[in-house]
Protein backbone atom coordinates (compact mmCIF):
# COMPACT_ATOMS: atom_id res chain seq x y z
CA UNK A 1 0.00 0.00 0.00
CA UNK A 2 1.33 3.49 -0.81
CA UNK A 3 2.15 5.91 1.53
CA UNK A 4 1.89 9.63 1.92
CA UNK A 5 4.72 11.69 1.98
CA UNK A 6 5.37 15.40 3.46
CA UNK A 7 8.15 17.34 1.42
CA UNK A 8 9.68 20.00 3.19
CA UNK A 9 11.59 22.85 2.14
CA UNK A 10 14.57 24.00 5.08
CA UNK A 11 15.61 28.02 4.85
CA UNK A 12 12.45 29.80 5.27
CA UNK A 13 9.89 27.07 5.78
CA UNK A 14 10.90 25.25 8.76
CA UNK A 15 13.99 27.09 9.59
CA UNK A 16 13.48 30.77 10.32
CA UNK A 17 16.20 32.07 7.65
CA UNK A 18 18.87 30.81 5.60
CA UNK A 19 20.99 28.54 6.91
CA UNK A 20 24.01 29.14 4.24
CA UNK A 21 23.63 32.60 6.43
CA UNK A 22 25.34 30.87 9.99
CA UNK A 23 27.56 28.43 8.17
CA UNK A 24 28.72 32.32 6.94
CA UNK A 25 29.43 33.54 10.15
CA UNK A 26 30.63 30.70 11.77
CA UNK A 27 33.13 30.59 8.81
CA UNK A 28 34.70 34.25 9.47
CA UNK A 29 34.61 32.87 12.98
CA UNK A 30 37.03 30.01 12.51
CA UNK A 31 38.96 32.18 10.01
CA UNK A 32 37.93 30.28 6.84
CA UNK A 33 36.60 33.10 5.33
CA UNK A 34 38.00 36.44 5.59
CA UNK A 35 35.88 39.38 7.25
CA UNK A 36 36.84 41.51 4.63
CA UNK A 37 34.31 38.93 2.39
CA UNK A 38 31.26 40.15 4.53
CA UNK A 39 32.08 43.58 4.14
CA UNK A 40 33.06 43.79 0.88
CA UNK A 41 31.61 40.90 -1.05
CA UNK A 42 28.16 40.61 0.84
CA UNK A 43 27.01 43.61 3.31
CA UNK A 44 25.83 45.64 0.58
CA UNK A 45 24.02 43.01 -1.07
CA UNK A 46 22.16 42.09 2.74
CA UNK A 47 21.66 46.35 3.08
CA UNK A 48 19.69 46.36 0.10
CA UNK A 49 17.47 43.13 0.81
CA UNK A 50 17.42 44.52 4.66
CA UNK A 51 15.82 47.84 3.51
CA UNK A 52 13.52 45.86 1.46
CA UNK A 53 14.95 47.55 -1.75
CA UNK A 54 16.73 44.51 -2.70
CA UNK A 55 16.13 40.82 -3.74
CA UNK A 56 17.00 38.51 -0.57
CA UNK A 57 18.08 35.47 -3.26
CA UNK A 58 21.12 37.45 -4.69
CA UNK A 59 21.76 37.96 -0.72
CA UNK A 60 21.92 34.26 -0.85
CA UNK A 61 23.35 33.60 -3.82
CA UNK A 62 26.67 35.98 -3.15
CA UNK A 63 27.43 33.87 -0.01
CA UNK A 64 26.81 30.46 -1.59
CA UNK A 65 29.23 31.53 -4.14
CA UNK A 66 31.69 32.71 -1.51
CA UNK A 67 31.38 29.10 0.55
CA UNK A 68 31.78 27.51 -2.92
CA UNK A 69 35.07 29.30 -3.05
CA UNK A 70 36.10 29.04 0.88
CA UNK A 71 35.88 25.51 1.41
CA UNK A 72 37.64 23.75 -1.89
CA UNK A 73 40.31 21.80 -0.62
CA UNK A 74 39.02 21.65 3.11
CA UNK A 75 38.29 18.35 4.82
CA UNK A 76 34.63 17.71 4.92
CA UNK A 77 35.43 17.00 8.72
CA UNK A 78 35.20 20.37 9.54
CA UNK A 79 31.96 21.68 7.63
CA UNK A 80 30.59 18.40 9.77
CA UNK A 81 31.71 20.25 12.81
CA UNK A 82 30.32 23.70 11.93
CA UNK A 83 26.95 21.80 11.06
CA UNK A 84 26.75 20.37 13.93
CA UNK A 85 27.44 23.38 16.28
CA UNK A 86 25.06 25.40 14.18
CA UNK A 87 22.45 23.08 14.80
CA UNK A 88 23.09 23.11 18.52
CA UNK A 89 23.10 26.43 19.32
CA UNK A 90 20.30 27.28 16.09
CA UNK A 91 18.05 24.58 15.50
CA UNK A 92 15.31 25.55 17.76
CA UNK A 93 14.77 29.01 15.71
CA UNK A 94 11.41 27.52 13.36
CA UNK A 95 8.60 28.42 12.51
CA UNK A 96 5.36 27.17 14.97
CA UNK A 97 3.53 26.55 12.20
CA UNK A 98 6.07 24.24 10.29
CA UNK A 99 7.03 22.48 13.76
CA UNK A 100 3.12 21.32 14.49
CA UNK A 101 2.74 20.42 10.99
CA UNK A 102 5.71 17.93 11.21
CA UNK A 103 4.40 16.58 14.72
CA UNK A 104 1.22 15.93 12.77
CA UNK A 105 2.52 14.54 10.14
CA UNK A 106 4.69 11.85 12.33
CA UNK A 107 1.59 11.02 14.68
CA UNK A 108 0.10 9.87 10.97
CA UNK A 109 2.81 7.84 10.11
CA UNK A 110 3.75 10.26 7.14
CA UNK A 111 7.22 9.66 5.45
CA UNK A 112 8.80 13.35 6.28
CA UNK A 113 11.39 14.61 3.84
CA UNK A 114 13.70 17.60 3.71
CA UNK A 115 14.15 19.09 0.06
CA UNK A 116 16.82 21.95 0.30
CA UNK A 117 19.13 24.27 -1.32
CA UNK A 118 21.09 24.17 1.79
CA UNK A 119 24.65 22.11 2.30
CA UNK A 120 23.76 18.32 2.92
CA UNK A 121 26.05 18.31 6.04
CA UNK A 122 22.98 21.43 7.68
CA UNK A 123 19.93 19.48 6.20
CA UNK A 124 21.16 16.11 7.36
CA UNK A 125 21.54 17.52 11.03
CA UNK A 126 18.26 19.23 10.90
CA UNK A 127 16.95 16.37 9.61
CA UNK A 128 18.03 14.43 12.60
CA UNK A 129 17.30 16.88 15.33
CA UNK A 130 13.28 16.72 13.76
CA UNK A 131 12.89 13.00 13.01
CA UNK A 132 12.53 13.43 9.40
CA UNK A 133 12.56 10.04 7.64
CA UNK A 134 14.86 11.51 4.50
CA UNK A 135 16.59 14.13 3.09
CA UNK A 136 18.53 15.69 0.62
CA UNK A 137 20.62 19.12 0.37
CA UNK A 138 22.92 20.57 -2.14
CA UNK A 139 26.14 18.08 -2.36
CA UNK A 140 29.71 19.33 -2.15
CA UNK A 141 31.91 17.04 -3.77
CA UNK A 142 34.46 15.35 -1.87
CA UNK A 143 37.73 13.23 -3.09
CA UNK A 144 38.82 9.92 -1.95
CA UNK A 145 40.37 12.15 0.93
CA UNK A 146 37.21 13.54 1.63
CA UNK A 147 38.30 17.13 0.81
CA UNK A 148 36.02 19.44 -1.18
CA UNK A 149 36.85 19.34 -4.72
CA UNK A 150 34.90 22.96 -5.05
CA UNK A 151 32.15 21.47 -7.48
CA UNK A 152 28.57 21.42 -6.63
CA UNK A 153 25.02 19.82 -6.97
CA UNK A 154 22.27 22.14 -6.85
CA UNK A 155 18.83 21.33 -4.86
CA UNK A 156 17.61 25.10 -4.58
CA UNK A 157 16.20 25.15 -7.79
CA UNK A 158 12.62 23.65 -9.06
CA UNK A 159 14.19 21.38 -11.53
CA UNK A 160 16.69 19.31 -9.51
CA UNK A 161 13.41 19.28 -6.18
CA UNK A 162 11.34 17.49 -8.77
CA UNK A 163 13.72 15.31 -9.54
CA UNK A 164 14.40 14.80 -5.94
CA UNK A 165 10.74 14.55 -5.22
CA UNK A 166 10.88 11.54 -8.42
CA UNK A 167 13.45 9.86 -6.40
CA UNK A 168 11.90 9.82 -2.68
CA UNK A 169 8.71 8.86 -4.64
CA UNK A 170 10.23 5.08 -5.85
CA UNK A 171 12.12 4.85 -2.73
CA UNK A 172 9.03 4.83 -0.30
CA UNK A 173 6.20 4.27 -2.59
CA UNK A 174 4.41 7.79 -1.64
CA UNK A 175 1.09 8.61 -3.46
CA UNK A 176 1.76 11.99 -4.64
CA UNK A 177 -2.14 12.44 -4.85
CA UNK A 178 -2.39 12.34 -0.86
CA UNK A 179 0.67 13.94 -0.21
CA UNK A 180 1.55 17.47 1.29
CA UNK A 181 4.68 19.57 0.59
CA UNK A 182 5.88 23.32 2.29
CA UNK A 183 8.05 25.67 0.26
CA UNK A 184 8.61 29.99 0.55
CA UNK A 185 10.20 30.49 -2.57
CA UNK A 186 9.74 29.53 -6.49
CA UNK A 187 12.13 26.62 -6.08
CA UNK A 188 9.33 25.00 -4.36
CA UNK A 189 7.31 25.03 -7.23
CA UNK A 190 7.16 21.86 -8.72
CA UNK A 191 6.79 20.24 -5.36
CA UNK A 192 3.59 22.07 -4.77
CA UNK A 193 2.97 21.20 -8.79
CA UNK A 194 3.22 17.17 -7.71
CA UNK A 195 1.12 17.30 -4.76
CA UNK A 196 -2.52 17.89 -3.80
CA UNK A 197 -1.90 19.80 -0.59
CA UNK A 198 0.79 22.51 -0.98
CA UNK A 199 1.73 24.95 1.65
CA UNK A 200 2.87 28.37 0.56
CA UNK A 201 5.02 29.51 4.44
CA UNK A 202 5.79 33.03 4.20
CA UNK A 203 6.30 32.98 0.46
CA UNK A 204 7.87 35.24 -1.74
CA UNK A 205 6.25 37.76 -4.17
CA UNK A 206 7.42 35.54 -7.10
CA UNK A 207 6.47 32.34 -5.71
CA UNK A 208 2.82 33.73 -5.22
CA UNK A 209 2.98 35.50 -8.71
CA UNK A 210 3.95 31.89 -10.22
CA UNK A 211 1.18 30.20 -7.96
CA UNK A 212 -2.13 32.89 -9.01
CA UNK A 213 -1.10 32.25 -12.59
CA UNK A 214 -1.43 28.59 -12.26
CA UNK A 215 -5.75 27.87 -12.20
CA UNK A 216 -4.76 24.38 -11.11
CA UNK A 217 -2.82 25.25 -8.66
CA UNK A 218 -4.44 28.38 -6.96
CA UNK A 219 -7.27 25.70 -6.02
CA UNK A 220 -5.55 24.06 -4.07
CA UNK A 221 -2.51 25.88 -2.28
CA UNK A 222 -2.75 26.91 1.69
CA UNK A 223 -0.94 30.27 2.34
CA UNK A 224 0.25 30.48 5.85
CA UNK A 225 1.82 33.38 7.06
CA UNK A 226 3.45 33.49 10.63
CA UNK A 227 4.48 37.01 12.29
CA UNK A 228 5.46 37.01 16.04
CA UNK A 229 2.81 34.72 17.78
CA UNK A 230 -0.09 34.93 14.95
CA UNK A 231 -0.49 32.05 12.12
CA UNK A 232 -2.55 33.85 9.34
CA UNK A 233 -4.19 31.24 6.43
CA UNK A 234 -4.54 33.64 4.00
CA UNK A 235 -6.42 33.88 0.65
CA UNK A 236 -4.51 33.50 -2.18
CA UNK A 237 -6.89 35.46 -4.49
CA UNK A 238 -7.49 38.10 -2.03
CA UNK A 239 -3.37 38.98 -1.72
CA UNK A 240 -2.29 42.24 -3.56
CA UNK A 241 1.16 43.04 -4.76
CA UNK A 242 2.77 46.52 -3.86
Amino acid sequence: MSRIGAFFDLDGTLYREGLITEVFKKMVKYEIIGPERWYNDVRQDFMRWDRRQGDYDDYLLKMVDIYVEAIKGLQKYRMEYIAKKIVEQKGDRVYTFTRDRIKWHKDNNHVLIIISGSPSELVGEMAKKYGFTDHIGAQYTVDENCIYTGDVTPMWDSISKEKAINNFVKKYDIDLQQSYAYGDTAGDYTMFKKVRHPYCMNPTKELLQKVIKDRELIEKVNVIVERKDVIYNLDIEDIQFL
